[in-house]
């Protein structure tokens, strides 16, 4: 069984996998982006909502990772990402925040936060 930060490294290291990523989640365990009003529950939709991001950005993957606080239950870390958007020609530069509610081995619940603002420029056509 996973602790939280070793669920959270395995997320970050199979981004560019979706359906392994998304296997790393309980049946009903969440993905949100409160900031960009994305959410997804279940396996499935995880991965489908993995998948779309990759399309927009096909060389999307977290580095720098910093796992700040490992709990019997929980994960806090920030990680980067540095990736070409191919529609607009821009690189999409951002830092993630992510809290990661573990139960039984599973991701129960995956919260990010990022910079809107770095993700307008990345993703607008200007």
């Amino acid at each position: 069984m996973y602790t939280p930060a070793q669920l959270l490294q395995r997320y970050l290291d199979n981004i560019r996998d979706p359906a392994a990523a998304a296997a790393l989640f309980a049946q009903d365990g969440v993905l949100e982006l409160p900031t960009v009003q994305a959410r997804a529950q279940g396996p499935a939709a995880i991965e489908a909502l993995i998948r779309g991001l990759l399309a927009k950005v096909p060389d999307f993957r977290f580095k720098d990772v910093q796992i700040f606080i490992d709990t019997p239950d929980q994960a806090f870390g920030e990680y980067s990402v540095e990736a070409l958007v191919p529609d607009t020609g821009k690189v999409y530069k951002q830092t993630y925040a992510g809290r990661l509610v573990a139960e039984g081995g599973r991701i129960r619940l995956l919260r990010e936060a990022l910079d809107t603002a770095a993700a307008a420029r990345a993703f607008s056509k200007d």
